[in-house]
């Protein structure tokens, strides 16, 4: 099962050069049985540019978590603690195979959908 998520720009990129290997959520998908992440970059591209699969799932205290995925987190310690304020724990989704489409996709036309705040399930 997969699922399409809103991810900025600037990390969306860096998932398919291979400089982030980490993708951070404060809350995550119920279905256990998705193993597949459609990629929404977000304003200004608003395009579906590529998907990975989910190697694994990291489920840990923000600052645990920080310390396992740092060096393929593709953000700064900065801006890491400041999208977990106020969480006492959070996610990381390891990339796994990332592949990024040769044409960008527009999210209404091929998926049927609007853009997710955070994520939603693709049939």
């Amino acid at each position: 099962m997969k699922v399409i998520l809103s991810i900025k720009p600037e990390f969306a990129n860096k998932i398919f050069n291979g400089t982030k290997k980490f993708e951070f959520r404060r809350t995550l998908f119920k279905k256990k049985e998705v193993n597949k992440i459609v990629v929404y970059a977000s304003a200004p591209i608003s395009k579906v540019i590529g998907e990975f699969e989910i190697e694994d799932i990291v489920h840990e205290d923000v600052d645990t978590l920080w310390n396992k995925t740092s060096d393929y987190s593709g953000i700064s310690f900065d801006y890491y603690f400041e999208y977990f304020q106020g969480k006492e724990a959070g996610y990381a989704i390891k990339v796994k195979n990332p592949k990024k489409y040769e044409k960008e996709l527009c999210i209404m036309q091929n998926f049927g959908i609007r853009p997710p705040q955070s994520f939603a399930y693709l049939k």
